[in-house]
């Protein structure tokens, strides 16, 4: 019942607690309803304040200066009323009304202008310093568009006051000044101490990240614009006071060619439509919304489904067109009422942006992909295409050209000739008998689904090739592409490898292949018989020139290649009995390939066969083979005059290098073979598996930003693969990076976008398990503790049935306890408890529940203060049994450091409730207990000796022997290399010096 003063301050005081939103406003407005009646009006005083502060921070602005009308009345009625701080906060809030009406377009612009000068008159009659005026007067400009340079110098060369802004808050007007001026630079150094933690309010620096992206994106700083998104997102995520925020986030991801990252966030901010409290910061949002959705339908995407204002189901088109007409319709409004078009030019500015990167920034995030509608897809820029002729004859000779060289960018122009015959072009005359293109366009297409599906419409467009190139009198090409074929279909599919297969067991089997080959092979001697092969550099096999003689080497080896692949794949999956045998066939079939390359000059074919037998070397575990044949093959691969085909050995490489822990060289070929397959339009690379690469050596070699840069593009490229569990797998690396750097907000955002991207279909339990871990670990990090209390009940359901690994279970109910003592939600945290102790009843993990011990005394006491004393000691009474009872050979257990650790707990227990000598007698057994763990205990046993001094001294009075302590202590950590603890051992004993002289 709220029919007392004493009940309303209480019911305050508990809303005060609560998170801004709905319930915490309509908990505010009940309140100041109950205050109303009561004969002194000091309860109303803290009623109104607490409901317009909850409506500033819902984003309530039509509200506010209602409540705070109400508030002055009061002042000047019944002064007596507030509160030193209430009276504060009335000068305070005279800045949340300006920018609260400046947010209404209803309210007239002489109305604010008037709220303002009445502002420096309230300001001027009680003394204060009128910074906070001139700050107003210049937001009123800014969003008018007239007089804001001018007002802008009359604030910022005004000194600050208590009344002005928060530095973190002001910092941000700033830099969005100099933003608004076109100076991008010139902001972001403004607003370095928010971006880096060094300033920072209620509102930073969540806001500032958001503004801050595009610059960062254009002065060419993506590492940074990609962090403050993860981190700043999840801080105005659903947040009806940050509707500009979220507006500028989906801005963001349309600029940075992230459409599908844009969607998931216009899904989570549904809600945010229906917002009517702020029309300017609603109109910000939808800005925002227009900028994603217009690039969405500009790239043929209209009919997608899209999330928009509850109530009906939206596409792009329908949401684009509703948006534009709410948000112009609003820009209207503003700009009547102000009497300029500024806020229409600013809108129109923000859509008429153009992407700022060529391709997706890697956000490291799991979305969905956006795929453009384009028709034909373009070389990326830079690459070592030549230009693609008009004509059609032109087009094919260009791609038959690029085919016999090997270039890579001949799938492209290939494409390109089968879409124009779809669109009803002829070849024409000149480009010799028809079968003969069928079947180029037929071995294209082979090439294309062999990167999906190797075994199976692949080898019937390669034999259907074959088939057409026999009608069209290319014998030697026909070979290949029946070589081929058999090759590809002898790749086992899973349930032949799992399972092995006998020697040539079954038509398909090992057998059928290698005699079928041998077949194909034997048919190329016979041709080769009748039509001698030359030398490969009369032939032209540098890819420079040639023609019949040419074509005739280069086939005749791809035969060779066919016939080592499938011995190679034959080695792959032979059962132990088989694999000598499987063995001999490979060193047979790879000999003859790199003999007869060597023979004929054909280089880049040595190099294939040394990669077949450096992968092989590898797999023995000798490491030193597989380098020498790897590095002779780039060798090889220089000398043809095919530099596009040392990518693939330049990965291998670099994978040995990396296993040697040899980052640096691995890094260089790494970074080269990703150059040389964007430059040689090299669309069959695989681009993913050699960023996850460059992201592992870049952090061996300490590179952690990229590392994430690398790990990102990784995790990006997997995604348009569909290769969701690899993509996964590199985001928890990505995510054990981040954390590790200390950048733990923006791997709780990698982690939460893996578990919310529907993970448990792609990862195991047990890799599962482990994201959730570091997910909740990191929650707890950043504070917060009820997030972090839900991952952790979660991951214990999940654990649960895990008999052999009992012990999991055990540490994670005991994370779970503490996370919803840090929460305050103690009625769970004491089950939570209970869960653990019967856990480790039956599975023990002492170390996990003691720690629980330990902590939960802590929360005790910083609840309960020394009403919480019996309650504390009670913990770690159960903590010293635990201990005790742990057998001495147990594993994972340091008894020292548990000793320590419960000694230490209650000494400051017990300092707290001035038992002072209680306390130094436990600190100093603290310190005797960690002395047990030698240089592992060193750390911990100077943090024991702070607090013994501090209790010896400031509880005690003994000064001089706090001293004689501080000072052994700081010696002995100088001496360990523990120069921060010494460093704060040393200044506690200066300050006691300092005392004990005075």
């Amino acid at each position: 019942m709220l029919d007392t003063p004493e009940a309303v301050v209480e019911a305050l005081r508990e809303n005060n607690e609560r998170p801004h939103g709905l319930q915490r406003t309509i908990t505010a407005e009940e309140l100041a309803e109950a205050a109303e009646p009561f004969e002194k009006p000091d309860v109303l005083v803290t009623a109104l304040l607490e409901l317009m502060a909850a409506y500033e921070f819902t984003g309530e602005h039509r509200k506010s200066p209602v409540v705070f009308a109400r508030l002055l009345k009061l002042w000047e009625d019944s002064p007596e009323a507030f509160s030193q701080w209430e009276a504060h906060q009335v000068f305070w809030r005279f800045k949340w009304v300006t920018t609260s009406l400046l947010q209404v377009p209803d309210v007239p612009l002489a109305t604010v202008q008037g709220w303002i000068d009445r502002m420096g008159g309230f300001y001027e009659a009680a003394g204060h310093e009128v910074q906070p005026v001139a700050a107003m007067r210049y937001h009123l400009a800014a969003h008018t568009g007239t007089g804001a340079d001018d007002a802008f110098d009359l604030w910022a060369t005004r000194p600050r006051s208590e009344l002005s802004d928060c530095e973190a808050c002001e910092t941000r007007y700033l830099a969005w000044h100099r933003v608004s001026a076109g100076d991008d630079a010139g902001a972001l150094d403004s607003w370095r101490p928010v971006l880096e933690g060094a300033q920072a309010c209620t509102e930073e620096p969540q806001m500032s990240q958001a503004r801050a992206l595009l610059p960062l994106l254009r002065t060419g700083r993506a590492d940074e614009a990609r962090s403050h998104h993860l981190t700043g997102y999840r801080r105005v995520r659903g947040n009806t006071g940050m509707l500009d925020e979220v507006g500028l986030h989906l801005e963001f991801c349309a600029l940075s060619r992230n459409e599908g990252r844009g969607l998931e966030i216009l899904a989570e901010n549904r809600p945010l439509f229906g917002t009517t409290g702020a029309p300017l910061s609603l109109l910000g949002f939808l800005t925002g919304v227009e900028v994603l959705l217009a690039r969405i339908v500009g790239d043929g995407h209209g009919a997608a489904a899209v999330a928009g204002p509850p109530g009906r189901n939206w596409t792009a088109g329908e949401l684009l067109a509703h948006v534009r007409g709410e948000a112009e319709r609003l820009a209207a409004a503003f700009d009547g009422r102000n009497g300029t078009t500024a806020v229409g030019d600013r809108r129109r500015a923000r859509l008429a942006r153009l992407p700022l990167c060529e391709e997706p920034l890697p956000l490291g995030l799991r979305s969905p992909v956006v795929r453009s509608a384009a028709p034909e897809p373009s070389p990326a820029a830079g690459t070592a295409v030549p230009e693609v002729p008009e004509d059609f004859a032109g087009l094919v000779r260009e791609a038959r050209r690029l085919g016999a060289t090997g270039h890579p960018g001949a799938a492209r122009l290939w494409t390109r000739v089968e879409d124009r015959l779809a669109a009803g072009e002829t070849p024409g005359d000149g480009l010799g008998p028809g079968e003969l293109l069928s079947a180029e366009l037929a071995e294209h297409r082979a090439l294309v689904l062999s990167r999906e599906d190797r075994g199976g419409r692949s080898v019937s467009e390669l034999r259907q090739a074959a088939e057409l190139f026999g009608r069209a009198g290319a014998p030697w090409r026909m070979l290949s592409a029946r070589a081929r074929a058999l090759a590809w279909e002898s790749v086992p599919d899973e349930d032949e490898e799992a399972g092995g297969s006998a020697e040539g067991a079954g038509p398909d089997g090992p057998g059928a292949f290698r005699a079928a080959l041998d077949e194909v092979l034997h048919e190329a001697e016979r041709l080769k018989e009748r039509e001698p092969l030359t030398g490969g550099s009369s032939a032209g096999a540098d890819g420079t020139a040639g023609g019949p003689g040419q074509e005739r080497v280069l086939e005749y080896l791809t035969v060779l290649f066919s016939r080592a692949f499938a011995a190679y794949q034959e080695v792959m999956a032979a059962p132990e009995g088989a694999q000598a045998a499987a063995m001999d066939r490979f060193e047979e079939c790879v000999g003859a390939l790199r003999s007869e390359a060597e023979g004929l000059g054909v280089p880049h074919q040595v190099a294939n066969a040394r990669q077949f037998a450096a992968d092989l070397a590898f797999r023995r575990g000798d490491a030193a083979e597989a380098e020498t044949e790897l590095r002779a093959a780039l060798a090889d691969v220089e000398s043809s005059a095919r530099p596009w085909r040392g990518s693939r050995p330049r990965v291998l490489l670099a994978q040995a290098l990396l296993a040697r822990s040899e980052p640096g060289e691995a890094s260089e070929l790494l970074h080269r073979a990703i150059g040389d397959a964007v430059r040689y339009d090299d669309t069959e690379f695989p681009l993913a598996p050699a960023y996850a690469l460059l992201g592992h050596a870049a952090t061996h070699l300490g590179d952690a930003a990229g590392a994430v840069r690398h790990l990102s593009e990784a995790a990006a490229r997997f995604d348009r693969d569909e290769a969701l569990a690899e993509a996964a797998d590199i985001r928890l690396q990505l995510a054990d990076v981040l954390a590790r750097d200390g950048q733990q907000a923006d791997a709780v955002a990698v982690l939460e976008s893996v578990l919310a991207g529907g993970a448990g279909g792609v990862l195991d339990e047990r890799m599962l398990a482990q994201a959730r871990l570091t997910l909740a670990r990191g929650l707890r990090e950043l504070g917060e503790h009820l997030a972090a209390a839900e991952e952790f009940l979660l991951l214990a359901d999940a654990v649960a049935g895990w008999e052999e690994d009992g012990p999991i279970l055990t540490m994670v109910a005991a994370d779970a306890a503490t996370a919803l003592a840090e929460a305050e939600r103690w009625e769970a945290a004491e089950a939570a408890y209970e869960r653990a102790m019967d856990a480790h009843a039956q599975a023990p993990n002492p170390a996990a529940v003691t720690a629980m011990m330990g902590e939960f005394a802590r929360l005790v006491m910083a609840g309960r203060g020394p009403e919480g004393l019996d309650a504390a000691l009670g913990h770690l009474a159960r903590a010293d049994e635990v201990r005790t009872a742990v057998p001495e050979d147990a594993e994972d257990f340091a008894p020292w450091y548990v000793a320590g650790m419960i000694h230490y707990r209650r000494a400051r227990v017990l300092a707290e409730c001035e038992r002072f000598a209680e306390a130094l007698a436990e600190a100093e057994a603290s310190v005797a207990a960690h002395e047990g763990g030698g240089e592992n205990g060193e750390e911990p046993r100077a943090e024991a000796v702070r607090i013994a001094a501090l209790i010896e001294g400031n509880g005690l009075g003994r000064y001089g022997q706090a001293v004689t302590r501080l000072t052994e202590a700081a010696r002995r950590c100088r001496h360990a290399g523990l120069e921060e603890a010494a460093r704060i051992l040393g200044a506690l004993r200066q300050d006691f010096l300092n005392r004990e002289g005075s």
